[in-house]
């Protein structure tokens, strides 16, 4: 079994820690998908550690689903930094 690590926020986007911080608070928008992703990500960490057995066909619809929504939360970053 390979050791797989999480895929977070912080860590998928180093250079706006803060400014996720600020709209988890100040956004309930980006808040709620946030919390989403948070919640797919463990998911995938747990097929990913052989916790929670899926398919294949399964698990790679999850990582999708998990690419989407980052390219979701990028294009959040970026809209409220032209606004900071």
């Amino acid at each position: 079994m390979s050791q797989h690590t999480p895929h977070e926020l912080h860590e998928a986007f180093p250079d706006d820690v803060a400014l996720l911080t600020r709209l988890k608070v100040d956004d309930p928008h980006f808040a709620n998908i946030a919390e989403r992703y948070h919640e797919l990500n463990r998911t995938i960490h747990r097929v990913e550690a052989e916790i929670e057995p899926v398919s294949d066909e399964h698990a790679e619809e999850l990582k999708k689903q998990r690419l989407a929504m980052l390219d979701e939360i990028s294009a959040l970053l970026e809209k409220a930094r032209g606004f900071s």
